[in-house]
């Protein structure tokens, strides 16, 4: 096994306590950008996973995944979960319902890119619930 620190190539930031009820088990949160394209660098503790949301946009929007480090998940709903680790691009398109997190023995590290859009908002949905977290191997 790894040291977080030798996966992480931008900051961990701070524990991610303004969206924590958002999410399962604990993550971290560092935005590398606020302006012009809105990027975040979310870490995700072993385990961790955040609920099931929609980026919603009247005109482009949704959202672009780049898997730094570590081993997760993403799953849009109705559709089996597919593993993700470094290197991975998940492009998310607005009004998909999905749900991204860690494997359950390791860290996963992603930047969450914003897809500019008019009238862009999350809407953030029902957790992920442990019994269909547990049945992904």
């Amino acid at each position: 096994m790894y040291n977080l620190r030798d996966i992480a190539i931008f900051p961990l930031g701070q524990e991610n306590t303004e969206y924590a009820q958002y999410f399962t088990g604990t993550s971290y949160l560092s935005m590398l950008s606020t302006h012009g394209v809105v990027i975040g660098n979310v870490t995700f503790a072993p385990g961790c996973r955040n609920n099931w949301h929609i980026h919603n946009a009247s005109r482009g929007g949704g959202q672009i995944l780049l898997v730094t480090g570590g081993r997760g998940w993403y799953q849009e709903w109705g559709k089996p979960a597919q593993a993700l680790q470094a290197g991975d691009v998940v492009n998310i398109p607005a009004g998909v319902k999905h749900w991204h997190g860690a494997a359950k023995d390791d860290w996963f590290i992603h930047l969450a890119v914003e897809v500019p859009g008019e009238d862009a908002a999350n809407e953030w949905l029902e957790p992920v619930t442990d019994e269909e977290y547990r049945k992904l191997p």
